[in-house]
């Protein structure tokens, strides 16, 4: 049976990840929150910087909404939308100018076609394609291990498994680099002091920790695959 005893148990694993995953989790809330508090000198709200700012590099076609919730802001390059949360939109707090720069970072990249970003979209639908059979994979390498005592399909099976975190590993200068343009742009237009932009670069190092704890997670349960396998194969007899 594929989803062994063993293989739970090896969850364990994940534990430490877990928990720096919940950390950096309280972590950006409460920078984000903390910060919020602070309006900027300039008074200006989000939404309007981020018109500014795109509207300066051309890009007077992607439209900016409203959507829902804390910290749900992103950008979607196919549809053309900077989409700003309730807590952000209308906010002229460090956090709220920190974080829709942020996605104007996003936009920049994708204006720039910068390369770490071009690469993750080619490999994310092919990764996310792969990942589908990944279980048909591994029953048929334990078929073709105990027949033929080869692991060739096993680390087929597991190469496809590391595709998630291939993706996670690429997703962290991408968001370093949104970041890095953010503050760029805030810093450089005098919007913020460089005081507020120590720290709405506070609040951006928060954020990018949730991406470091998908990453740590994701490696722990690439280490949890491979392990199970090699136990599996080790007791075939």
């Amino acid at each position: 049976m594929i989803y062994s005893l063993d293989y739970f148990l090896l969850g364990i694993l994940l534990i430490p990840g877990l928990i720096f995953a919940a950390i950096a989790q309280y972590r950006v809330s409460h920078t984000f929150s903390k910060y919020k508090e602070y309006a900027s000198e300039t008074g200006r709200p989000a939404h309007e910087v981020a018109r500014m700012f795109l509207d300066y590099a051309g890009l007077q076609d992607v439209q900016i909404i409203q959507v829902k919730g804390e910290l749900t802001d992103y950008y979607n390059h196919r549809k053309k939308t900077l989409a700003l949360s309730q807590a952000t939109y209308n906010s002229s707090s460090i956090s709220a100018l920190g974080i829709a720069c942020h996605e104007v970072g996003h936009a920049l990249q994708y204006k720039t076609r910068y390369l770490p970003l071009m690469l993750r979209n080619f490999i994310i639908p092919i990764v996310s394609f792969a990942d589908r059979f990944v279980w048909i994979l591994l029953i048929f390498g334990f078929v073709s291990f105990y027949l033929t005592t080869s692991m060739l399909w096993l680390w087929i099976a597991v190469a496809v498994f590391a595709g998630s975190t291939l993706i996670h590993l690429m997703t962290l200068p991408i968001e370093y680099n949104a970041s890095k343009r953010s503050l760029k742009l805030l810093q450089d237009s005098t919007i913020l002091s460089p005081d507020e932009t120590e720290k709405a670069k506070e609040v951006l190092n928060a954020a990018a920790l949730t991406y470091v704890a998908g990453l740590i997670v994701s490696i722990l349960n690439l280490l949890r695959f491979v392990i199970y396998i090699l136990i599996r194969t080790r007791n075939r007899d």
